[in-house]
């Protein structure tokens, strides 16, 4: 059962809210690299992240427990807690001697009622509270001395507190000034409102927890930081992000959506201005003016007039006939003065993405890079191409068709180090022969050669031979697939994550088979390479037809 801790509203709550969107955000950058989102979400809680467009870091708990245990440690070395109780025994003496003298002047040393509070007094103790205790149920004669104790046996709660803290804790006080009496509850108050939130923080029960007393502890910025973590699961769901599937967090497909949107706004980022929308193409198919671009009327243009350029083309001719007729009566438009908007033709494409899942692009921002790639793909694809199929094929020691659903959470396989990229070829080719298309292309990302191959039924692993070597049969089985698929007219284009010369010399390999392109890239530049040639990839393919 969640318990929530409220504190008191002092308009500072309202500062800095969570955005549901940044919040995905935060959770797809970790997920990039491979994290479910349940584990995303608790790398979050740990280790805080960035709040888009806030100019605020929110400190995750793994920081906020240790700004409280080194707050802690700086109180333990501030101060000295040997004897903290000299005041109120000192107090505790006083009003003794008070009521021994008033019981001296009226009944004598020798009396009854003077025996009674000696044996009180002098009575052994194990500590002060029980000293004052034990007057508890006494009578005192003495009304200073009354009023006195009365003040003391208030404070006993306190005192018995502070008793249990030095027992357990004086030891860890290392500092040179002796704490007296105040001081000490202080730092005993203080460290122990430190010690429960620490605790309450590392056991993850961050509802728990008064935010005004991390405020007062840490800052402003830390009790912000909490709230947002607190809320961060809740966000995501009420805004349609996140959903349980049992006990398991899950993102829905709005998430999805929202994931690939900005994974094509990071990749477009990266490229070099240039015309935007459909796939370039020399061949006339379904068209779509730009209005923003012209160019003089030819025979055979659509005839798609843009009226403005044509009217200031022909006031233009006009002015210069100006001198041999300067009254005419009408505008005449010629042929010559015609301006048509430029149309941009696309057609249909099949684009199979193989991503490499083998250990080694665990590397270097490897994995993250590809996996954004692959999700800014799908979404340029399902929103400006939707006449376009896409599949994505993840390919380890075998090879695995990706659903747009789980690429987020997916991740590289630890426990596969082979790359059996010729299964994920056979896959790509099933795919693009169930799915045809006059333009088919295979996207490949990999840092490594291949190291695993099938032959019939049967898979087999090889590594390569000796440092800087290859996998000989590996290579061979994987070369004969690409002669198949190529003889289905399928361009592959290779992005290569690493420059090993075993790895170059495969591709190059490959590429003189199929004509297609190979590029090294860095992680951080793989989506500029890869989302230019596949806008540009219809022409390449027409103009080599």
């Amino acid at each position: 059962m969640k318990v929530h801790r409220y504190s008191k509203w002092d308009a500072t709550q309202a500062e800095l809210s969570l955005d549901a969107a940044d919040a995905l955000d935060a959770l797809a950058d970790v997920m990039m690299h491979g994290l479910s989102p349940r584990d995303a979400m608790q790398y979050l809680e740990r280790f805080g992240f960035e709040l888009a467009g806030k100019d605020f870091r929110v400190l995750g708990s793994q920081e906020l427990s240790r700004e409280l245990r080194k707050q802690a440690h700086e109180l333990y070395e501030g101060h000295k807690l040997d004897d903290p109780f000299a005041q109120l025994r000192e107090r505790l003496q006083q009003l003794q001697a008070i009521e021994q003298q008033t019981l001296r002047e009226r009944h004598g040393y020798e009396s009854r009622a003077m025996n009674e509070f000696l044996e009180r007094r002098h009575a052994p103790a194990a500590n002060l509270s029980q000293a004052i205790a034990r007057f508890e149920d006494y009578d005192f004669q003495d009304d200073d001395a009354r009023e006195r104790y009365d003040e003391l046996r208030s404070e006993l709660p306190q005192l018995r507190e502070l008793e249990r803290f030095t027992q357990e804790q004086g030891a860890r006080f290392r500092g040179r000034p002796q704490a007296d009496y105040e001081t000490a509850q202080a730092l005993r108050k203080r460290l122990q409102t430190i010690e429960a939130i620490t605790q309450a923080i590392e056991a993850g029960e961050l509802g728990n927890i008064d935010t005004s007393q991390l405020a007062e502890l840490l800052g402003d910025g830390a009790a912000r930081s909490l709230m947002i973590l607190r809320d961060l699961p809740s966000r995501l769901a009420d805004e349609g992000y996140l959903r349980e599937q049992g006990s398991v967090p899950e993102l829905t497909a709005k998430a999805v959506r929202r994931i690939g949107q900005r994974a094509l706004a990071d990749v477009y980022t990266m490229l070099r201005k240039g015309r935007s929308g459909e796939h370039g193409t020399s061949d006339r198919g379904a068209g779509s003016p730009r209005p923003d671009e012209t160019h003089p009327y030819q025979f055979g243009d659509a005839f798609e007039i843009d009226v403005t350029k044509t009217v200031l083309n022909a006031l233009r001719s006009a002015a210069s006939r100006a001198v041999s007729d300067p009254h005419p009566r009408k505008l005449r438009v010629s042929v010559s003065d015609v301006e048509v908007r430029e149309h941009d033709f696309s057609t249909d494409t099949t684009t199979v993405l193989l991503l490499d899942l083998s250990w080694s692009m665990s590397f270097e921002g490897r994995f993250p890079a590809a996996k954004r790639v692959a999700l800014a793909m799908d979404h340029l694809i399902r929103t400006q191409f939707p006449r376009d199929r896409f599949f994505i094929v993840g390919f380890s020691t075998r090879a695995r068709e990706l659903s747009i659903a789980e690429l987020p959470a997916v991740s590289w396989d630890p426990s596969d180090p082979f790359t059996n990229l010729q299964e994920g070829l056979q896959l790509a080719e099933r795919l693009i022969a169930a799915h045809p298309s006059r333009s088919p292309q295979v996207l490949v990302i990999t840092d490594g050669q291949p190291t695993a191959y099938c032959a019939g039924n049967e898979l087999h692993v090889e590594w390569p031979s000796g440092y800087g070597g290859i996998s000989p049969n590996a290579v061979a089985y994987t070369l004969e697939q690409v002669h198949r698929i190529t003889r289905r007219g399928v361009v592959i284009n290779t992005f290569m994550l690493h420059d090993s010369p075993e790895l170059v010399g495969f591709v190059e390999r490959m590429t003189e088979i199929n004509h297609g392109r190979a590029l090294f890239t860095d992680p951080s530049q793989l989506g500029s390479y890869v989302m230019v040639d596949h806008l540009n990839q219809k022409r390449r393919s027409r103009a080599r037809s």
